[in-house]
């Protein structure tokens, strides 16, 4: 199991990379439409219709994207006055618990958002504005997003279970990460 989970490791931490990537590009395309738009708007009294859309979009899917970047890193808000009062083995217990119920709700959102997609692709349906975006292509980045907080949440959960029994487990190290 943990030559599995070094294995399963090392790919969702590369497919991650790609797609923290992925978002951080696609947050370079609001900065510059501004841009453009206070150019156009100001200098040449010729305001855009589309770079709030767009900008909207983009937005939205790099946040989606960005939520398995950011739990990777542990950069997800965590209040831990009560944690830091109990003891280590309840503290390893309840990363064990918690990580399964994250484990579960991305895997509830992630099942309902596919459903939400096709459903979206099945009828047709396009933003009602002049670009006439098709709706499923923002809608996408929920199941994406979720889906990969999904397998982050099942490899956590198993590294903590091999943890609670086998304290001495680094799962980095397994997966031949180099320490930070």
């Amino acid at each position: 199991m943990k030559s599995f989970l070094a294995v399963y490791r090392k790919f969702l931490m590369g497919l991650t990379r790609v797609v923290g990537i992925i978002a951080g590009l696609l947050l370079f395309i609001p900065a510059f439409s501004v841009v453009y738009e206070v150019i156009m708007r100001g200098m040449f009294n010729s305001p855009t219709e589309w770079v709030v859309e767009i900008s909207t979009y983009c937005v939205t899917i790099a946040g989606f994207f960005g939520m398995a970047v950011t739990f990777v890193a542990h950069k997800h808000i965590k209040v831990d006055i009560l944690l830091s009062h109990l003891s280590k083995r309840t503290n390893e217990i309840l990363k064990v618990v918690t990580s399964f119920i994250g484990m579960v709700f991305c895997g509830i959102v992630t099942v309902y958002s596919i459903g939400m997609v096709a459903m979206t692709l099945e009828h047709g349906m396009i933003a009602p504005t002049t670009l006439r975006t098709p709706l499923w292509i923002p809608q996408a980045s929920l199941p994406i997003g979720f889906g990969l907080m999904f397998l982050h949440f099942i490899r956590t959960f198993l590294e903590n279970l091999i943890m609670l029994g086998d304290p001495d487990y680094d799962p980095a190290a397994a997966a031949g990460e180099v320490a930070k």
